[in-house]
């Protein structure tokens, strides 16, 4: 009897072991993966979208200059100023940005639009998961989440005043903080479907004067 008790006991912890183990399993653990495996896998950027230099600017809208100004303080662009015809007999001042030999070093290249690109300063890694609403534990499940994260890899210019002050959502992300995300449940495991950030990305609008 007492042998038997004993094999019962090994396969209940061997059971609850492969359940806590299993990709698939409603846990914290899992939830924690799968955002740090999506967002070791998407760096946040300064912009929304793909960036293309250069950049011509309207030099009296300073909503529109001070991002890219921010950037060339840092060394990342160069900034030049010039005179744009408007009218024929009309011109307006306006500046041009590109980017600098530094500013190419840590540009991340955007693979499927040749000549756009993005300045990424690092990724979220979630420190804890706080809630998961329920699911019925099925493939095709979802949940959502809300965790806390930390930022790892930022680069000395992400943590420049001016950097921070022109790309607000650099500020919030390297401050730490607390937000939400959508996770599915699949065959392979539990993957993010749609990540809700804790802030408004804001920024340079990207757009070309006309």
């Amino acid at each position: 009897m007492r042998n038997s008790f004993r094999a019962i006991t090994i396969l209940s912890i061997a059971a609850m072991l492969s359940t806590g183990c299993k990709k698939t399993a409603d846990n914290t653990l899992n939830h924690k993966s799968a955002l740090n495996t999506y967002y070791a896998a998407h760096p946040s950027c300064l912009w929304p979208q793909p960036m293309q230099f250069p950049v011509q600017v309207d030099a009296s809208d300073t909503t529109k200059t001070s991002p890219y100004d921010a950037l060339y303080d840092q060394g990342l662009l160069t900034r030049a100023s010039d005179e744009k015809k408007v009218f024929i007999v009309a011109s307006k001042r306006v500046t041009n940005y590109d980017l600098s030999d530094n500013g190419r070093s840590m540009w991340t290249a955007d693979t499927t639009q040749p000549g756009f690109g993005n300045f990424c300063y690092g990724h979220r890694t979630v420190q804890s998961i706080d809630s998961a609403s329920p699911n019925n534990g099925e493939p095709g499940a979802t949940t959502q989440v809300s965790y806390r994260f930390g930022f790892s890899g930022a680069p000395a210019w992400a943590h420049a005043a001016e950097i921070q002050n022109a790309f607000p959502q650099v500020k919030d992300d390297l401050s730490n903080g607390s937000a939400t995300a959508t996770l599915v449940d699949t065959n392979s495991g539990w993957v993010v479907q749609a990540p809700a950030s804790s802030h408004a990305v804001t920024g340079a609008d990207g757009k070309i004067v006309e």
